[in-house]
């Protein structure tokens, strides 16, 4: 989510990121730390309906362009992916921990963790067995 201070400066509103918009929603949710109750992780926006079938099909779509990218392209994605979490592992961590009620030592290491099968996914791009290998250029093959 993003957030957004209102124009008081005292209210926070978090948006969901839905066919490529930041977007309210119907209603908003509060995010509580289940190890510390007082500890308020934030407000989200909860989806209406019709914003949810609009994410269902904008995954579709992105499913089908993922589908038909190639191995350069996935690999870049995935590395990209997997190197950032590796590089925010101590913020993602600590947020992980406080939604989780988990210690602070084990989130950070879930998200290095998940960070580490990015980039082992976005090498097995490039490791291609068979006859032929696929080509960086669309539709042909080596």
């Amino acid at each position: 989510s993003i957030s957004w201070i209102s124009g008081d400066g005292m209210s926070k509103q978090n948006f969901s990121f839905i066919a490529g918009e930041w977007v309210a929603g119907d209603s908003e949710i509060e995010n509580r730390n289940p190890s510390d109750v007082t500890d308020l992780i934030g407000s989200y926006a909860q989806a209406s309906i019709r914003q949810l079938e609009t994410a269902l099909d904008s995954a579709e779509v992105a499913q089908l362009e993922w589908s038909n990218s190639g191995l350069e392209q996935r690999y870049n994605a995935l590395m990209a992916i997997g190197q950032e979490m590796i590089a925010r592992s101590g913020e993602l961590g600590e947020l992980l921990s406080r939604e989780e009620g988990k210690p602070r030592a084990e989130g950070v290491g879930e998200v290095y963790r998940a960070g580490q099968f990015f980039t082992y996914y976005a090498a097995e791009t490039l490791r291609q067995i068979g006859d032929t290998a696929d080509s960086v250029r669309p539709n042909i093959e080596i």
